[in-house]
């Protein structure tokens, strides 16, 4: 992806964020990497590798496989580089590289895989890109995408501050021409895109009070990852300091709140390439 493609990434670059990629990919792995069709794969292309937080997981629960990951910014693949050096499963089974995921430069037929997980959202022409990753697979080669649907998100009781917040985070993502809802639309992009055998699953976390230690775990977690976009937000005018310290306030408060009922769906799509 090139790098007017991300605009709509509101998280930043910082090293904080780097560590919250890494803390989300393993507190939601068992949710995105089970059932995943890669057993006779060898040749993955990853698509919005980022930190190398997914690549790490990849190369452990498939050691037969080797992973080319691909992102548009170079800071984000220094560190993937550094990461994925000092997993011990790692070395010599991985690729990173600084392209545009909807001009990749391979040949027709180079990969026997594809992965994709929260990337779309954060790109200006999702078509284009499956299109992309249609042309570089082989025949019959599984893809899977995992995406947002930031419609579905719920917390009781009402969290007005958290509400402004999540709208105009929403919102924003929009007019930097991202997509929060895109997971909704993985079934037509991928159609378009020419792939076959095309399901989809929606993924749900419904948490409240018959699971209070999972639902502090997560809400915390959310918290860091809606909160990581309030510098980015408040530069661009979207929101004042107060709707901020006044979310950060809702959700410890949720977090600790025996009331507490919070719910939120994603997608993940698998389909084949014709």
């Amino acid at each position: 992806m090139s790098d007017t493609e991300t605009k709509g990434y509101l998280h930043g670059f910082t090293d904080e964020e780097r560590d919250r990629l890494y803390h989300q990919a393993r507190l939601v792995e068992h949710r995105v990497h089970d059932r995943l069709p890669y057993r006779r794969a060898r040749r993955l292309l990853e698509v919005g590798c980022g930190v190398g937080a997914q690549t790490e997981i990849l190369l452990r629960r498939f050691p037969d496989l080797h992973v080319t990951g691909i992102d548009s910014s170079a800071n984000n693949l220094a560190a993937a580089g550094e990461h994925l050096a000092q997993v011990p499963w790692a070395p010599g089974r991985y690729e990173l590289r600084e392209v545009d995921a909807a001009h990749t430069g391979d040949a027709a037929d180079t990969y026997d895989a594809a992965f994709v997980a929260w990337v779309l959202e954060h790109v200006a022409d999702p078509a284009q890109v499956l299109a992309e990753v249609q042309r570089v697979l082989q025949p019959g080669a599984p893809i899977v995408c995992t995406e947002v649907h930031n419609a579905t998100f719920y917390l009781h009781p009402a969290s007005p501050h958290l509400q402004r917040y999540w709208d105009a985070f929403n919102e924003y993502q929009i007019e930097l021409g991202g997509d929060p809802y895109v997971g909704a639309k993985l079934g037509n992009l991928l159609l378009g895109a020419g792939f076959t055998e095309i399901e989809t699953e929606v993924n749900t976390f419904h948490l409240d009070a018959r699971t209070p230690e999972d639902r502090h775990e997560f809400i915390t977690y959310w918290s860091g990852l809606l909160l990581s976009g309030a510098p980015t937000l408040l530069t661009a005018g979207k929101l004042d300091q107060a709707t901020v310290d006044g979310t950060r306030h809702e959700l410890a408060h949720a977090a600790n709140n025996p009331e507490t009922v919070f719910y939120y769906s994603f997608i993940q799509a698998r389909a084949r390439a014709k």
